[in-house]
């Protein structure tokens, strides 16, 4: 599959995507891609989240790739039942925070919990740091293997955002460009 054939959408996790974050870099840079916008990034709701990725999905006319980080991961996993069967195509899901277990996250970030497990109806990577401060390697893998995902093994990326050293994330493109060839 190519970037024309299918559109993107790009799910930020809390408090959504600064300029200088890579999915907002994606978000200018993709020719189909763009950001599935929610009501406040700082204060998340989970049913809201997962309606606007619904809709989003759900309107789309052609097919469907997600690109999903951190918070943005667990709401699409959590809205991916909802779903128009097929429209989905793949998800690339980076930095899955463990809303169940990780201490002194916002009680709205925490509310996201439990994060299902059931397998996904489409193809996915799950991108996983082995020193992300909001999910061990270990328990990322295992969510991924729930959900019937391969896992990509990022090494010590930490967050795999801008505090972590990852602004325009070349290795993530590379890696998209090689999971939409195998859709």
């Amino acid at each position: 599959m190519k970037i024309a054939d299918c559109e993107i959408l790009i799910l930020p996790g809390y408090a959504g995507s600064e300029d200088e974050h890579w999915q907002a870099r994606w978000a200018e840079r993709l020719s189909t891609g763009r950001i599935v916008q929610q009501d406040d990034w700082h204060a998340p709701d989970a049913a809201s989240w997962q309606d606007r990725i619904v809709a989003a999905v759900n309107a789309a006319t052609r097919p469907v790739v997600l690109i999903a980080h951190s918070l943005g991961v667990v709401a699409a996993v959590q809205a991916a039942p909802r779903f128009r069967p097929g429209i989905v195509r793949g998800a690339l899901l980076v930095a899955f925070p463990d809303v169940e277990t990780t201490p002194n996250l916002p009680a709205s970030v925490t509310a996201f919990a439990p994060v299902p497990r059931d397998p996904l109806p489409f193809p996915a990577l799950v991108v996983a740091s082995r020193n992300d401060p909001y999910c061990s390697y270990e328990r990322a893998e295992d969510f991924a293997y729930a959900w019937g995902a391969v896992v990509v093994d990022a090494g010590e990326s930490g967050h795999i955002n801008v505090a972590s050293g990852h602004g325009p994330w070349p290795e993530g493109l590379m890696r998209l460009a090689g999971f939409l060839k195998t859709l």
